[in-house]
């Protein structure tokens, strides 16, 4: 009876050695799999059987111990190797490894799963799918590209589809303003032609009807009919002003007339009155002839600075078939105060962009205002002929430097631009930043544009991934969004997850609940991106636990055969 238990637990012993050979062997199979956990089989022994009680010492006896033969061997538990791979640079961008702890999160059809293996690529509709097509979880973003963390949801990464614009929000300046340039003497002064009425009978005024302008060199032949279209090109300092159209009609009148003048060469009313009387307010007008009760004069006033000198050529303002009614030079305003466009200036421009794309051409001129000895006051117009209402002055304000050249207030930073009908969100608002502007002595003033934050329409190319998960992709306009965010997984016992095969993990009864949140975060590990973990399967334990596991087996077996020959010598000492 003895022997014949031999021979079982000589069986044992193979039974175990074997299923650590198949562990061995899985491991060695799998030494180049990404990610794979090696696994190691622990054995136990089987229940034993008692022969002998053992007996307690006392006064007079020693005490024996139990006597117990063992039943053989049985396969404790086979053990997952949780410990990291090494990381190996691939340079493919959805590649990711996890350096530490943490498992990347995948759903299917079947379910939600858990895996080390990130050889990820993007499928047809631009998402991030594992080798076997399981989706990639992740959080994704608002509208203001901000992640929404708590809710897991696909990870799409749209190259080459996903568009973007920006609209400009701010407005870096930077340049130096002559501290030793004259204060404007006078502004730009054109007067028109003398005018009346039709008739000659009395001087136009604001609310003639334009029907009825003539010159006072012919009086019976009207200047303006209805439904003629005029175009005004003017110019501002020596450069082309953008074009805009005024359509006649039967009630257009004088003033209808001058606000577009006004509008059009981005004349600005709303700066203060100057302290200088021969600068007189900015404007467009109808003035009557102090030499003529029966004619007037349209007057077009500038704004302070020689950069703000206007110009009307004889084209400057014609009509559908090239007809210009008015002639413009040089002239002498109803005060007798002559044209003199003069003072230290100077312009620049410069691309802002509104929500669209699209690109708003701005316009700023800066001009000395006045003097004193705490410092000199700089007045900036900013005007844009991409403003669809209320004309091309889009702002205005100061800028007040201190003794040492230093600006030390500014009014006015905020510019509008106004965006009706075409879309865009309206008005385009942008902050402009004066601070690195200085204001010393020099042969010239300069003033540049060095920064703005809109961009046009741009199309996404590429994109990185942080170690903590975050997905940031760059637009071909320069600009960088969010797209999205990796998230990972991690257990309180990662020894209990349910091995699924395929290299990934299912949540077992005893691995705790998965806890979710981003890399870097909850004991999760960083993510490394274009790299990916390598197998912790070391060939050289392998290689000794499969000598040991094959040594083991044929002991065991010798066992068997050695219980045999003694069952064999027993049946023949019985002949």
């Amino acid at each position: 009876m003895a022997l014949t238990s031999t021979l079982f637990t000589g069986l044992s012993g193979l039974d175990v050695n074997q299923t650590r050979m198949n562990v061995v062997g899985n491991n060695i199979a799998n030494v180049n799999t990404v990610a794979f956990k090696s696994s190691r089989a622990l054995f136990t022994p089987q229940f034993y059987v008692t022969d002998a009680g053992g007996s307690p010492p006392d006064g007079n006896f020693g005490g024996t111990n139990p006597s117990q033969r063992g039943l053989g061997a049985t396969v404790a538990s086979i053990e997952k190797n949780f410990t990291s791979g090494s990381i190996e640079p691939t340079g493919h961008a959805t590649d990711m490894a996890i350096d530490g702890n943490g498992f990347f999160i995948t759903k299917s059809p079947s379910g939600q799963f858990y895996t080390r293996d990130g050889s990820f690529s993007l499928n047809s509709a631009n998402q991030l799918v594992s080798t076997s097509g399981a989706f990639v979880q992740g959080y994704g973003v608002d509208a203001a590209a901000n992640v929404i963390p708590g809710q897991l949801t696909n990870i799409t990464i749209p190259l080459g589809t996903s568009t973007i614009a920006r609209a400009t929000q701010n407005v870096a300046m930077q340049g130096n303003l002559n501290a030793a340039g004259q204060l404007p003497t006078g502004v730009s002064i054109l007067t028109s032609q003398p005018l009346t009425t039709v008739g000659g009978a009395a001087a136009p005024a604001a609310t003639t009807l334009l029907t009825q302008l003539a010159a006072t060199s012919a009086p019976g032949t009207a200047l303006i009919n209805a439904g003629d279209v005029y175009t005004l090109k003017g110019t501002k300092g020596g450069r082309t002003l953008a074009s805009s159209t005024f359509t006649v009609t039967a009630t257009s009148t004088v003033s209808d007339l001058t606000a577009f003048y006004q509008q059009g060469l981005g004349i600005d009313t709303g700066v203060p009155a100057s302290t200088n009387p021969n600068i007189p307010a900015p404007g467009a007008s109808i003035q009557v002839d102090a030499a003529n009760p029966n004619s007037a004069m349209l007057v077009l006033t500038g704004n302070q600075g020689k950069d703000n000198a206007l110009q009307l050529t004889g084209s400057a303002f014609t009509n559908q078939v090239g007809t210009a009614p008015f002639v413009f030079a040089d002239g002498i305003d109803a005060g007798g105060i002559k044209s003199n466009p003069s003072g230290e200036s100077v312009h620049t421009s410069f691309v802002a962009y509104d929500s669209l794309g699209t690109p708003i051409s701005v316009d700023m001129t800066a001009s000395l205002e006045s003097k004193a000895s705490t410092g000199n006051v700089w007045r900036f117009f900013a005007t844009s002929g991409d403003s669809k209402a209320g004309g091309q002055v889009i702002g205005d304000g100061t800028l007040t430097f201190d003794g040492n050249g230093k600006l030390v207030t500014s009014t006015g930073t905020t510019i509008a631009v106004d965006r009706s009908g075409t879309g865009s969100a309206t008005p385009l608002s942008v902050k402009v930043d004066f601070g690195k502007m200085t204001e010393l002595t020099g042969d010239s003033s300069t003033l540049v544009m060095t920064k703005q934050d809109g961009s046009a329409l741009g199309t996404l190319n590429s994109f990185s991934v942080g170690a903590d998960g975050t997905i940031t992709g760059a637009y071909s306009n320069g600009l960088t969004r969010t797209l999205g965010q990796v998230a990972m997984a991690n257990f309180a016992n990662p020894q209990g997850l349910d091995d699924k095969g395929g290299n990934v993990f299912g949540q077992g009864a005893n691995s705790g609940v998965a806890v979710i949140s981003s890399p870097l975060s909850l004991g999760n590990g960083a993510l490394r991106a274009g790299a990916l973990e390598l197998s912790n399967v070391d060939l050289s334990t392998e290689f000794t636990n499969m000598i040991i596991a094959s040594t083991g087996f044929s002991a065991s077996s010798r066992v068997i055969s050695t219980s045999n020959q003694l069952i064999q010598e027993l049946l023949n000492s019985s002949r």
